[in-house]
């Protein structure tokens, strides 16, 4: 009964039969076929007979496995092997079912492909996870035909396999020496011409010729009879902060990601480029609360706890209380630290009720908001237009896309860095201010 369970006909074997039974049908108008359709059918079912000894005779002759990343990463093209061995004496024709995940709503997944005697064989593809979570695998059926190709085996592997989905883990790997190139234009990041001085003093030294004479401490200067200079060094070991907002204004897809999707990428990134930089990286979400805090540190296990943390970020479609964020920020971050701020804003009156606890926050500390462009409207606004609807859908779009500009002029009014974006390009545009910030001794 178990072979007869793993026992499929393929479609060939029906071509024949339906050319058997057409031959049975024009026997009624042909007599003399009669006894050949007889001849063709046992002859078809003779070979069925030897197709079905030939791959259920000698056993289990297929291995197969499936391997997949410790952990899938969130947004990206996450590469699945699946590594098959025919042990059979001939070749054969495999069609692979592999049943993956629900959440990528793939019902149709099969890849054909022909292994030769005694070969073994690596097949590639790749999946891309939109959200976090974990991703559960089914089965891993493999259909094995014979060159006779009448019926098929099934072969089943490696049974309910789960893996985590993280953020975006490969686009650290990317970035990961980024802190430290030389060629930064190769990432799209600029360069940036270094103005003033840093402000944390190292000693007070002598006069040489060359140094700066606006840094002479001249009380030192009396106190030795020689001219004497403060000596300065980087600024090291700032604080800064990531901020994400997990209300329902992050909740608006792009390519299949949604905003707080692409500010948890950009945040895991920006946290490893912190840390290289000597920085200390801490980040907390909120929305109707405070959540998810960890306090910025260089610890060694700093990336670990912040990745976590990301991964643990649950979303809702309450709107954002800017005031409790406010209380928080004041209530526990004493010391003056960069804030990122990853939220949204659509128009300027949904700016204006939350300015007032942005300016509250940019007093004590550098603050940078990120928000976003709506790419959808970029076609409507260079889309020509026809008639009197499409007149009326561009303008609306020219009107929010100028709100926007009119948002970022608001925040740099009263200080506060704004930095708008496109979502694809958030991790590498949030990088470069940092270092743009970073270079100009700001914080």
């Amino acid at each position: 009964m178990k072979l007869f369970k793993q026992t499929y006909i393929n479609n060939f074997f029906f071509y024949c039969l339906m050319g058997v039974i057409t031959c049975f049908i024009l026997s009624f108008f042909f007599p003399a076929l009669y006894s050949a359709s007889w001849y063709l059918f046992f002859i078809l079912m003779t070979f069925t007979s030897i197709d079905f000894l030939i791959l259920f005779a000698s056993g289990e002759k297929i291995k197969a496995n499936r391997t997949t990343p410790e952990k899938l990463s969130n947004g990206d093209e996450n590469e699945i092997i699946l590594k098959i061995s025919n042990q059979y004496t001939f070749p054969i024709l495999v069609n692979i079912v592999d049943e993956i995940p629900f959440q990528f709503q793939v019902r149709d997944f099969s890849i054909k492909k022909k292994i030769k005697s005694q070969d073994k064989t690596d097949i590639q593809y790749f999946l891309r996870p939109t959200e976090r979570g974990e991703y559960s695998f089914g089965n891993l059926n493999i259909y094995t035909n014979s060159p006779l190709r009448l019926i098929a085996r099934r072969y089943t592997f490696d049974n309910g396999q789960m893996v985590p989905t993280y953020p975006s883990y490969i686009q650290l790997r990317k970035y990961d020496l980024i802190a430290f190139s030389n060629k930064l234009f190769q990432h799209g990041l600029k360069k940036i011409r270094r103005i003033g001085h840093t402000m944390e003093f190292e000693q007070i030294k002598e006069y040489v010729q060359g140094d700066d004479i606006r840094t002479i401490n001249w009380k030192a200067t009396a106190k030795k009879n020689a001219l004497m200079i403060n000596q300065f060094q980087d600024e090291k070991s700032q604080n800064v902060y990531m901020v994400i907002d997990k209300g329902r204004v992050m909740k608006m897809p792009f390519n299949g990601l949604s905003l707080l999707d692409y500010a948890i990428n950009a945040t895991l990134v920006l946290s490893n480029v912190i840390l290289k930089k000597n920085d200390k990286a801490g980040m907390f979400a909120f929305s109707k609360k405070v959540e998810n805090r960890i306090v910025a540190e260089r610890r060694s296990n700093q990336m670990n706890l912040i990745l976590e943390n990301l991964y643990n970020i649950k979303t809702n479609f309450f709107e954002s209380d800017f005031s409790r964020l406010y209380v928080d920020v004041k209530k526990h971050i004493n010391q003056r630290s960069l804030i990122v701020l990853y939220t949204n804003f659509e128009t300027l009156d949904g700016l204006n009720r939350q300015l007032p606890y942005l300016k509250g926050i940019a007093k004590n500390h550098l603050l940078m908001v990120v928000f976003f462009k709506n790419t959808e409207l970029n076609d409507l606004i260079h889309k020509k237009a026809e008639n009197i609807q499409e007149v009326y859908d561009k303008v609306i779009a020219e009107k929010f896309d100028f709100e926007k500009r009119l948002i970022v002029n608001e925040l740099r009014k009263y200080g506060i860095y704004a930095l708008l974006t496109q979502p694809e390009s958030l991790t590498i545009d949030t990088i470069n201010q940092y270092l743009e910030i970073k270079a100009r001794g700001i914080l």
